[in-house]
């Protein structure tokens, strides 16, 4: 049995998913798109977040997204376009292909995460 590195899953789940920049991800959310962070709150509370942006930790993703779930949150659509980010991409990058799993058919991520997104100048709000 072959072991994989965290960043070898994370370079697999990139290989198979839509990876966004930041201006793509700007204009994905001017159009009405789902933004959903899925850092953990002590993050969010540290940084900030992307203004309209939905909160779902990491941990609850799936069941977020499930709609037959007793978790399951309002706006998780398998047909809705969904973009998810963390804090540099290597867990949304996962999470995306996770999704993909489960169905969702318009899903992918901001490749390089929140920080990039600060970094590039974009607006941050307060959580």
């Amino acid at each position: 049995m072959t072991t994989k590195k965290a960043s070898d899953l994370v370079a697999e789940a990139k290989s198979g998913i839509e990876n966004l920049s930041v201006d793509e991800v700007e204009q994905e959310r001017a159009d009405g798109a789902l933004i959903v962070d899925i850092r953990d709150a002590p993050e969010l509370a540290t940084s900030g977040r992307i203004p309209g942006s939905v909160h779902v930790p990491r941990g609850m993703l799936e069941f977020r997204a499930d709609p037959s779930s007793p978790y399951h949150q309002e706006g998780f659509d398998p047909d809705r376009r969904i973009i998810l980010h963390c804090a540099s991409g290597g867990r949304s990058a996962l999470a995306t292909a996770t999704l993909k799993d489960m169905g969702y058919t318009d899903v992918a991520h901001l490749d390089g995460g929140f920080k990039a997104w600060s970094e590039a100048g974009r607006e941050v709000e307060a959580s």
